[in-house]
């Protein structure tokens, strides 16, 4: 049917559904109600957008040009570490779907596009000495120009996640200081190819998960941790490099803003940021060990990047508490890293309590355990909030408010995008499509959080937009298609049509100011 006949089939399974819901009265609820809350709500300006990253959408991962990354190795070489035993090789296919994807966003009313590069497209070696690949170039020069034909704002990411292999092969990736030379080539050449157009740029997606993830449990690519974790990890010290690998991210995340600044910045007039993750942290009771344990919890999530990137080191609570495990900048590193970031990233999802913990450690240091925190979401047997798909999930909206208005006030006040926020669920094909749509739940996670964001800008939080997760259902990393994050649906077993989920229809009612939709 192509694709007006694809959006015409969408659309009438999406009102047969609404029809039946609004009739019943199961959406008929005033907290959903978009006349009390919308676009008009937020201040004139405001961003509303969807988030999503190169190897969880693009697939097409042996074509173009494109080299390999640690992800493609580590689906690859160890399924089993992956809830379904999948991949990104095909992934939602956005490499060559992205018109219809970007067709969506406009469908709905969206500003802006919160996408990844992906390295290895770029520079299938990792370095300039393997040659640019201008079919990655051509593709992403494609998706960005038809963005803006589309009236939506690209905001860049530079890295999330899928480091190129070779560079891992070579010197082990960000353990090594190797990689700060060859990050600012890449993202040289993405500032060069792109910056006419694109106007803000985000250097890397959460390198506390990418270290905690890759180097301490072992979860993610590449696998990394102590062998007495007993996590079947490939190698490494859990005690030792996470802290490595987050101190050359943050070397690397400078030396690129100051190639842009001094390079590029003037002429482009865009601005470069970084985004980072933190939950909220709730102290166990009111007790002063659990207050403190609270504030040393977001220092070794939050604080352990932007403490640098505020006052050029880590937290005090880091230096004493790991010592001569976290490494030390030199004098020219500290400036360098002070002031970097015209703007924060601050993705968002969740909220644990913390409880004083002195005698949590292991066989060895981890960084698991240097916190002498510990986390958990439930006390005295009742969840901090209701539970998601994912098992590190719950419901706690006033959390991102919170965290807002610690970090108007711990750091100086910066400019901030909500660059992730969502929820999930279980991807269960056996239920008909109909009720596959039917996501009440997500429209309930955005609408508190959405009203906790907006209390924090009455509040004087300096928010100037907000990125859903994600545009479409894709590869959960470790989890795989077992979850679905989408505000639209995918159907992995019918050639990867795209289906408007109710929440969908729900964020394009919010951001064309309508009230409750009408059978």
């Amino acid at each position: 049917m192509g694709f007006q006949g694809h959006m015409l089939l969408t659309s009438f399974v999406v009102l047969v559904v609404l029809s039946s819901l609004i009739k019943s009265g199961a959406t008929a609820t005033p907290m959903y109600d978009t006349a009390l809350l919308n676009r008009s709500s937020f201040p004139a300006g405001f961003l509303f957008g969807t988030a999503s990253a190169s190897y969880q959408y693009e697939g097409a991962a042996n074509e173009g040009g494109r080299g390999p990354s640690i992800w493609d190795t580590y689906t690859h070489k160890y399924p089993g570490k992956i809830a379904d035993g999948s991949n990104g090789d095909v992934a939602v296919d956005s490499y060559h779907r992205y018109k219809e994807d970007v067709g969506i966003m406009k469908g709905m009313g969206l500003d802006a596009y919160r996408f990844s590069i992906s390295w290895s497209r770029i520079l299938p070696k990792g370095k300039m000495s393997g040659g640019v690949n201008m079919e990655g170039i051509n593709y992403y020069n494609n998706l960005i120009n038809e963005l803006l034909a589309q009236g939506i704002q690209p905001f860049v990411t530079l890295f999330h996640w899928d480091l190129p292999q070779t560079l891992e092969d070579e010197y082990g990736g960000f353990l090594s200081p190797r990689i700060v030379d060859d990050f600012q080539d890449y993202v040289g050449v993405c500032f060069k190819e792109f910056g006419d157009r694109v106007k803000h740029w985000i250097t890397l997606n959460e390198p506390f998960s990418y270290s905690v993830g890759g180097y301490a449990i072992g979860l993610t690519a590449p696998g990394r941790c102590s062998e007495w974790q007993r996590m079947n990890c490939t190698g490494g010290d859990s005690g030792v490099e996470p802290y490595l690998v987050s101190h050359n991210q943050l070397l690397a995340h400078a030396t690129a803003v100051k190639l842009y600044r001094h390079k590029y910045q003037e002429s482009q007039k865009g601005k470069i940021g970084i985004t980072l993750v933190s939950q909220w942290m709730v102290p166990y009771s009111d007790a002063k060990r659990d207050k403190n344990a609270t504030s040393r919890a977001l220092d070794f999530m939050l604080g352990w990047y932007m403490d640098p990137l505020t006052h050029g080191d880590y937290p005090h609570s880091m230096r004493s508490l790991v010592g001569e495990r976290l490494p030390k900048f030199s004098p020219e590193q500290s400036a360098m890293l002070k002031g970097s970031i015209d703007f924060l990233g601050l993705n968002y999802y969740t909220a644990n309590y913390i409880a004083d913990s002195p005698h949590l450690m292991g066989p060895s240091p981890s960084y698991l355990t240097d916190s002498r925190a510990n986390l958990t979401t439930e006390r005295n047997g009742i969840p901090i909030g209701p539970k998601a798909a994912s098992n590190w999930l719950y419901v706690y909206p006033k959390g991102i408010r919170s965290l807002l208005l610690y970090v108007k006030k711990k750091y100086s006040d910066p400019l901030i995008y909500i660059t992730e926020n969502g929820i999930d669920e279980f991807n269960n094909e056996t239920l008909p499509l109909e009720q596959q749509l039917v996501d009440n739940m997500r429209i309930d996670y955005y609408y508190r959080h959405l009203s906790y964001v907006l209390r924090a800008i009455k509040d004087g939080v300096n928010v100037k937009g907000y990125f859903a997760w994600s545009l479409l259902d894709n590869f959960e990393w470790t989890d795989g298609y077992t979850v679905r994050f989408g505000i639209n649906y995918v159907d992995y077993k019918n050639g990867l049509r795209r289906y408007p989920k109710l929440s969908a229809t729900w964020f394009k009612s919010f951001l064309n100011k309508h009230g409750l939709l009408k059978p």
